[in-house]
């Protein structure tokens, strides 16, 4: 299996455990909806598809898991380290740019790496396109608008 199997099983499991089946419907749509769109992201940048899937796998599991937001992208590296360790399914480098991306995605108004732009751009096009009926978030405008000029919607 490959390793982003490998990490979909786990994550799956994690997602299986959760208290209510909605939230459980809701934390699956939404991870493996930002893990499609980084996907396509790092294809078409040039980037690595494999890791950009996991860190949109790991990058809110904390969240679904804790119940909570706060400090979600920082507390969110820190558990996607540990399970990747628990998992070996990373190097060391791997594992830094793997966390780096989950740690920053929630700081959509500045440009860090790569690979951490892949994430937020990923966040961003599954919070605004999963439900076009709703407004595009504040801090989320430009980077929606940028994202839809990349990829020709606009």
């Amino acid at each position: 299996m490959s390793r982003l199997g490998v990490l979909r099983d786990y994550v799956d499991k994690e997602l299986c455990s959760l208290d209510h089946p909605d939230k459980m419907i809701s934390a699956c749509a939404h991870l493996y909806g930002v893990s499609l769109a980084a996907t396509m992201i790092a294809k078409k940048r040039g980037e690595n598809v494999e890791l950009s899937a996991m860190a949109a796998m790991l990058h809110d599991l904390h969240a679904y898991k804790s119940g909570s937001y706060a400090d979600h992208a920082h507390k969110g590296a820190e558990l996607a380290r540990s399970i990747l360790q628990e998992l070996q399914l990373t190097d060391d480098e791997e594992t830094d740019i793997i966390c780096s991306a989950i740690y920053h995605h929630d700081d959509k108004l500045i440009v860090d790496q790569p690979m951490d732009e892949i994430l937020k751009d990923a966040d961003v096009i599954h919070h605004c396109m999963n439900d076009m009926s709703k407004p595009v978030k504040e801090k989320e405008q430009k980077r929606f608008h940028d994202l839809q000029n990349e990829f020709g919607l606009i």
